[in-house]
């Protein structure tokens, strides 16, 4: 993994760019795949997120928390 991370970063700003636009497009791809329980629960997060866009987590702070805050956020996420 370390060798694909430094090949990565040897790449300009426009072969990241790209590179990125060509993992998400197979991310897409992937996409088709999902159970419907996956499909639902994406569904279902979507819409929670429609009904209430200032309830979130910026990723800068999700990123910088420690691990035990991780169930507390996932917890936030999950419907049951």
């Amino acid at each position: 993994m370390s060798d694909l991370r430094s090949q990565i970063n040897s790449l300009s700003p426009a072969e990241k760019a790209e590179l990125l636009d060509t993992v998400w497009e197979s991310l897409e791809a992937d996409a088709l795949s999902l159970t419907d329980a996956q499909r639902a629960e994406l569904d279902f997060r979507i819409a929670r997120h429609d009904q209430n866009p200032s309830d979130v987590i910026p990723w800068q702070q999700v990123r910088a928390g420690s691990g035990a805050e991780a169930p507390v956020y996932l917890s936030r996420l999950r419907h049951d």
